[in-house]
């Protein structure tokens, strides 16, 4: 993780710096810091970067576009085994 990828999670999922500073259990001035930047322990970035794969973000590799973020797909809903049965067999 980078820290124009910590920016783009952070807009992805609508959180402020101190929501995620909380949930990385770093000050917001870190959160500041490295986004301005990239500049951490390592240690550090693998806390912001734990924290906002939690909240549902996957990192995307420099793959020749560009690294990137993107929200994960929600899991499907389980099905009570009750209901379960031939039609909705996957």
């Amino acid at each position: 993780m980078n820290a124009a990828q910590c920016r783009m999670a952070r807009a992805a999922l609508q959180i402020g710096v101190r929501e995620l500073a909380e949930t990385a259990k770093v000050s917001p001035a870190t959160i500041v810091r490295f986004e301005a930047s990239g500049e951490l322990k390592e240690r550090t970035i693998d806390a912001i970067r734990v924290a906002l794969e939690a909240a549902g973000v996957e990192f995307i590799a420099e793959n020749g576009g560009g690294a990137g973020v993107r929200l994960q797909k929600p899991a499907a809903p389980a099905i009570p085994a009750e209901d379960l049965n031939a039609s909705n067999d996957e």
